[in-house]
């Protein structure tokens, strides 16, 4: 992913290869608002260790994971990563380094 073209790139399509998702559950997963997939991800991730999640700090932790899928997401969508940069309203250099600070090539390039 060191050019600037994007293709073949898509979170749906690796966790289908990981057998995590399935056609189905993105039937569901699209039924539901963004504000209610993220309540129910940590309401699961919470449920067996009494509603605490590892004394992680969910509420200054946020942007980093929004931040993060938004990434995942332009990499998925855009022809470019300045498509992708323009799509995100920041320049390339800012792009590139979110890009390496998130690792977010990392994640698509282990599979």
């Amino acid at each position: 992913m060191n050019n600037n073209k994007l293709s073949n790139i898509s979170t749906i399509t690796k966790l289908k290869n990981q057998n995590i998702i399935n056609d189905q559950l993105l039937v569901c997963i699209n039924n539901l608002k963004l504000e209610d997939l993220i309540a129910i991800k940590l309401e699961l991730a919470s449920k067996n260790i009494n509603n605490r999640l590892y004394g992680f700090d969910i509420w200054r932790r946020t942007s980093y994971i929004v931040r993060d899928s938004l990434l995942k997401y332009t990499l998925s969508v855009a022809k470019s990563k300045k498509d992708a940069a323009r799509f995100l309203g920041i320049t390339y250099a800012e792009y590139m380094k979110h890009l390496k600070n998130y690792n977010t090539r990392d994640y698509f390039n282990n599979d």
